[in-house]
């Protein structure tokens, strides 16, 4: 399974990285935010700076809800370099973008995927991600994972080649969970990830490994 980061903060990224773990990166308008990038140069300037951090995919999202926004979008994004992934939110338009960009050899992550349904359809249009929201769809009671579930069944019977993403993940748990549930890719904090390290019987084991090896010295 690939570990992408979810951030647009640079020294999250780096971190990541140095790891040795970090196969991409994925943001949003949210994100950017978040971290004082505003303006569309800005913004540009950024996910350049993202890509020359990572060798892996990174998904940069467009604004535009309009067919023809979408893809005068995602010709400027993937100018920027030859690893950016175009993020598009699942609407009729999006879908429509995501077939004609798949025809074009542009790489696609189809965003906001909340059904089975939903993600039949951007695999159906070319999608390279699908990208099921886990932590919103628990918000409204339902269960995310089983969704993941569902749509690992779908796509291994149908044989789409689109990678599901799970995103909108936000413990430690939820990236082994998705693991078992088929998720091709998690999405998530870095404090997510650091969470993976973190067991109290590790860090009892190596209290003692060290007190015994102080001992013999």
């Amino acid at each position: 399974m690939k570990f992408f980061i979810d951030t647009a903060n640079l020294k999250q990224i780096e971190e990541a990285r140095d790891l040795g773990i970090l196969d991409g990166v994925t943001t949003n308008p949210s994100l950017m935010a978040k971290e004082g990038i505003t303006g569309r140069e800005n913004i540009m300037q950024h996910y350049k700076t993202i890509c020359e951090l990572v060798e892996g995919d990174v998904s940069a999202e467009v604004i535009s809800t309009d067919l023809d926004g979408i893809l005068r979008e995602a010709d400027e994004l993937a100018d920027i370099a030859p690893n950016i992934v175009i993020k598009v939110p699942m609407i009729k338009d999006g879908i429509k973008a995501i077939s004609k960009l798949h025809e074009m050899n542009v790489p696609t992550n189809c965003t906001l995927v909340f059904s089975a349904g939903q993600a039949i359809l951007a695999a159906k249009a070319g999608a390279t991600y699908v990208s099921p929201f886990i932590g919103r769809i628990d918000d409204i009671n339902w269960d995310g994972m089983q969704l993941i579930h569902q749509i690992a069944e779908i796509y291994a019977i149908q044989g789409f080649e689109t990678e599901i993403l799970a995103a909108s993940i936000r413990s430690s748990l939820a990236i082994v969970e998705a693991a078992e549930a088929g998720a091709d890719v998690v999405t998530c904090p870095l404090d997510s990830i650091m969470g993976l390290l973190k067991h109290p019987l590790t860090d009892i084991g190596l209290a003692k490994f060290l007190e015994d090896h102080k001992r013999g010295n």
